[in-house]
């Protein structure tokens, strides 16, 4: 509930105290935290008039989240999302379990409340042996929430590694983006490795090298890996040789995702793949216009650099961008670059990424697989 639909507040609630919503004529709505803060100022916990908000509801919740994904971890997959915030019915919460090892982030007011209940619950339920916190997002700064990561239990292992589709990866939980990696491309990366025999592929804002390692495994002629962080490259290169990979197939980059596009463009490369990630540009839609023109320029000039036939796999994770506006922003590329091209596959988070349906905004990844026509 943002704060221009509340009309009166009674009593004193402080943040991360559990209210009760009721509606203009007094109806009952829901319970709900309470982060005076924030624009969002009541997060549901429950619709349930007669369901405690107490510790045995966060123990529960967190048990039903992680029981739905037993079936996505296994020998060739040792990491998945357990919690994804109000799509497990746990909003500003988030756990990511990498092996043996839980990354928790605690996003809003009513989550920092709760944190001994929910780290007690993940404890339980997954029986990991170490739990490290990374409540260190800026969306913390909106909640009047100080930044804080660390070791909450255990010992993180050295190297911290995860197994997806039987390929490894290097986890940075400290210092690494979001909780370290990307788990919501799984399914992308899956893709990308089926799409990547013979081609020269051009990897974009690689980050650890999660789609270079599966472009490699795929049997890619070879990659460019580009991203503007040594530290990122630096894992990736071990990613590429863990996996026992050619590395002589990779050339890094460590520069300006933008300015590369245009070295490549004047220096007319040409790859038969191409894949664009970038990190979140529009947080809201207020931010959608001036990341509409950026989405846009790095389309047009990754569908010049693609040769005929060949394949572009664009992302955006912009909660403040829609999926039609992100297919109208490349298709608008398209039309500039004076490039026809079609789409024929689109992708989205990986299934331990559920957006609930009372939800929407939840769907906040989205992608697509362009071919540039002959």
């Amino acid at each position: 509930m943002f704060s221009g639909a509340i009309a009166q507040v009674d009593g004193a609630p402080v943040a991360g105290d559990t209210v009760a919503l009721h509606a203009a004529d007094r109806t009952w709505l829901a319970h709900a935290a309470w982060s005076p803060a924030s624009n969002i100022r009541a997060r549901v916990w429950s619709f349930e008039r007669e369901t405690p908000i107490d510790g045995a509801f966060f123990e529960a919740r967190v048990r039903a989240a992680v029981r739905a994904r037993l079936g996505m971890l296994d020998a060739t997959h040792t990491g998945c999302r357990l919690v994804h915030g109000e799509s497990d019915g746990l909003p500003g919460f988030v756990a990511d379990r990498y092996g043996e090892v839980a990354v928790l982030q605690f996003l809003a007011a009513g989550a920092e409340r709760w944190r001994d209940a929910l780290v007690a619950a993940i404890r339980d339920a997954t029986g990991c042996s170490a739990v490290y916190e990374r409540s260190d997002a800026d969306v913390r700064a909106l909640e009047g929430l100080e930044s804080r990561a660390g070791v909450l239990s255990g010992a993180l292992p050295e190297p911290l590694q995860l197994i997806e589709n039987g390929l490894s990866y290097r986890i940075d939980v400290a210092r690494g983006q979001k909780t370290g990696f990307f788990l919501d491309q799984r399914g992308s990366r899956a893709r990308i490795r089926s799409l990547s025999s013979d081609r020269d592929v051009l990897d974009g804002f690689c980050y650890t090298g999660g789609f270079t390692v599966a472009a490699l495994a795929g049997g890619a002629r070879s990659v460019r890996a580009i991203d503007s962080s040594g530290e990122a490259l630096a894992l990736a290169r071990s990613n590429v040789a863990d996996n026992g990979l050619d590395g002589a197939r990779v050339e890094w980059r460590d520069a300006d995702m933008f300015a590369e596009l245009r070295t490549l463009r004047d220096a007319r490369a040409a790859f038969d793949l191409v894949i664009l990630d970038p990190p979140k540009l529009a947080p809201t839609a207020q931010h959608a216009p001036k990341a509409a023109r950026a989405y846009k320029d790095a389309n047009l000039l990754a569908l010049k650099l693609l040769r005929p036939g060949g394949l572009l796999a664009t992302f955006s994770c912009s909660g403040g961008v829609s999926a039609e506006l992100f297919q109208k922003i490349v298709a608008g590329a398209a039309l500039d670059a004076r490039v026809e091209a079609a789409v024929i596959g689109r992708f989205g988070a990986s299934a331990d990424h559920p957006v609930a349906l009372d939800f929407p905004e939840g769907e906040y990844l989205k992608g697509l697989l362009v071919r540039r026509n002959a």
